[in-house]
């Protein structure tokens, strides 16, 4: 992958946009359908991305400033998704966020990709390690979210369930 910079902007845009289709579509059902005990259901992985999006704007200006940053836990830093929480406002929300991280990422180049700095927690990591990791990540947890989206469809669908074996969770914990 030679440009970094243009296919992480690329998914990341491709992202947030797939989030408003998504929130302003589907019934909040389908949103907060939990596909196994103990995993996320869309609205919690949505909660996630939009936790971290100013880490990771944090995180790109600190390698451009060349500047050591801190971990960031989930489990501890993380926002609870609210009873509450409305779908289409919080990807709203994560839409002007990624917005305004695409914009300062817009002005990254490939110069820039070799800056390296101290995370706390993984030692010595470079700008272009970072932006692979911002791109997996949005499209981890864009898939995790789809994925249990899915599971109602694939526990209804009778004898076709066997299709999907690389996709069922197994069990719904339709909460």
């Amino acid at each position: 992958m030679n440009d970094i910079v243009q296919y992480a902007h690329a998914v990341l845009s491709a992202n947030s946009t797939r989030w408003i289709a998504l929130t302003h579509t589907l019934p909040m059902d389908l949103l907060r359908w939990k596909p196994a005990p103990h995993e996320w259901s869309a609205l919690e992985c949505l909660q996630h991305l939009i936790d971290l999006e100013p880490i990771f704007l944090f995180r790109l200006r600190a390698f451009l400033a060349e500047q050591d940053f801190p971990a960031f836990d989930p489990d501890t830093q993380g926002t609870p998704l609210s009873e509450e929480a409305m779908p289409a406002n919080m990807a709203d929300a994560f839409l002007r966020l990624r917005a305004a991280s695409l914009e300062e990422l817009g002005q990254v180049t490939s110069a820039d990709l070799g800056r390296c700095v101290r995370h706390e927690e993984l030692g010595q990591v470079t700008l272009s390690e970072m932006l692979h990791e911002w791109a997996g990540h949005d499209l981890m947890h864009t898939v995790q979210a789809e994925r249990a989206i899915m599971q109602p469809f694939i526990q209804g669908c009778g004898p076709w369930i066997k299709y999907f074996a690389d996709h069922n969770a197994g069990t719904s914990d339709h909460t």
